[in-house]
């Protein structure tokens, strides 16, 4: 069978339970369907990211991903409540501006979009959460992880994946169960975070719940990512006798942090991301001293156990000749979604859209705690991270146990 045929088998599967699907949405005008009485032939989904500036590789590959989603349905017939109506993306580049992605998605909306998917930058994200409200067209957010997107009591917006606060917390759980079972309890974190919202709020809700299980997080040290040389703050956790370093931040300075670790403090128990932009990526292994052997990230991840996510990455890769990224599987899994709670609601009405996307119960291909579930602010409760760690070479899932591909090692210096 072909890995296309698989994707297509996968998409449907995804959805069955609720109904037989295989569909994506957007605007609409066509033949009417005895169920719903709507004259449908196409249902139009936005899709906002940086398909140029800085982030252009994310966002073209979460623009991929999401035509991928609309392909699949279409192949396997459509939204079948509206009479088979195909699905139409309409791909808009947000540059990573806010403003820009504000007027797109002001243009999508006007030219009929059903629904948005986007963004990857939390403040464009943010920006477009306030134009779908205003609209009343449902936005579902595959990457922006800035808690305060969700916390001006929208009812449009949508979020798959954890937010900063969520993972903070969960990585600390994890660190605390992993060393604890490795009979080499952490008892004192350094903490290195980018001095922006994400950083800030990862490394709060981190603290507060190490608290709960007696690790102290001190000294914790905001940074400028911009910075190319961090070996002054990465000296300061080194002489406070941490035993664990903790960083969120991005991948150009988790990788400044990784070379100052290397000839500063090699042998710290960990080195553990939280939601780290770096220590979970291919091209970190090939950058990194010593190849970043042994390095952590608790991070959202596409999950590799999932054959229907193995499907779509081999997928991707025959298709685009490079490994697929989680925030293009987070996409992916957005549009799917979409187009579940289109055929749920037999309904290209944007308000019908939105209340079907409140209930979902999406099955999705990232890792999460159960089927997609959104809570009264729109935040995916069951959204999850898992811990990765560099092994000879690759970057492996390996906590918790019934998605560890490998046992993790602790403890792990880095030299």
């Amino acid at each position: 069978m072909r890995t296309g045929t698989r994707i297509v088998a996968a998409a449907a599967g995804l959805m069955a339970g609720v109904v037989v699907l295989a569909a994506c949405a957007g605007s609409a005008v066509g033949s009417s369907t005895e169920e719903s009485g709507e004259a449908v032939d196409e249902i139009m989904i936005g899709a906002l990211h940086p398909l140029s500036g800085a982030n252009a590789a994310d966002g073209q590959q979460m623009s991929n991903a999401a035509q991928m989603a609309v392909d699949a349905i279409n192949e396997a017939g459509g939204i079948e409540s509206l009479g088979g109506a195909q699905l139409v993306l309409e791909a808009a580049d947000t540059r990573g501006e806010p403003e820009t992605g504000q007027s797109e998605a002001t243009r999508l909306i006007q030219e009929g979009a059903a629904a948005l998917v986007g963004s990857y930058q939390s403040g464009t994200s943010a920006n477009i959460a306030s134009v779908a409200e205003r609209s009343s067209v449902p936005f579902v957010m595959d990457v922006s992880a800035l808690d305060s997107i969700l916390e001006q009591g929208y009812t449009y917006s949508f979020r798959i994946q954890p937010s900063a606060s969520m993972m903070g917390t969960q990585s600390a759980d994890y660190l605390a169960e992993i060393s604890e079972a490795s009979d080499t309890p952490v008892t004192q974190v350094g903490y290195l975070y980018e001095q922006g919202n994400f950083g800030e709020s990862a490394y709060q809700a981190f603290a507060a719940q190490a608290e709960q299980f007696g690790m102290t997080v001190d000294p914790a040290i905001s940074y400028d990512p911009a910075s190319s040389d961090l070996s002054t703050q990465v000296q300061q956790v080194a002489a406070s006798g941490a035993q664990v370093l903790a960083v969120s931040g991005y991948y150009n300075d988790g990788l400044a942090i990784a070379r100052a670790v290397s000839s500063i403090a090699p042998d710290l128990d960990a080195v553990f991301g939280v939601a780290n932009g770096g220590y979970d990526q291919p091209r970190f292994v090939t950058d990194a001293p010593n190849g970043g052997e042994n390095y952590f990230d608790a991070n959202y991840h596409w999950d590799v156990t999932n054959e229907a996510s193995v499907a779509l990455s081999e997928q991707y890769e025959e298709e685009f000749g490079e490994p697929i990224r989680t925030s293009a599987v987070l996409t992916y899994d957005a549009v799917m979604l979409i187009a579940q709670a289109i055929e749920e609601a037999g309904s290209s009405d944007t308000a019908a859209i939105r209340d079907a996307i409140a209930a979902t119960t999406y099955e999705p291909l990232v890792v999460n705690d159960g089927p997609v579930s959104f809570d009264e602010t729109g935040q995916n409760s069951n959204a999850s991270v898992v811990v990765m760690q560099v092994q000879e070479g690759s970057v492996l899932q390996v906590y918790p146990e019934d998605l560890a591909e490998s046992p993790y090692l602790y403890p792990a210096p880095v030299g």
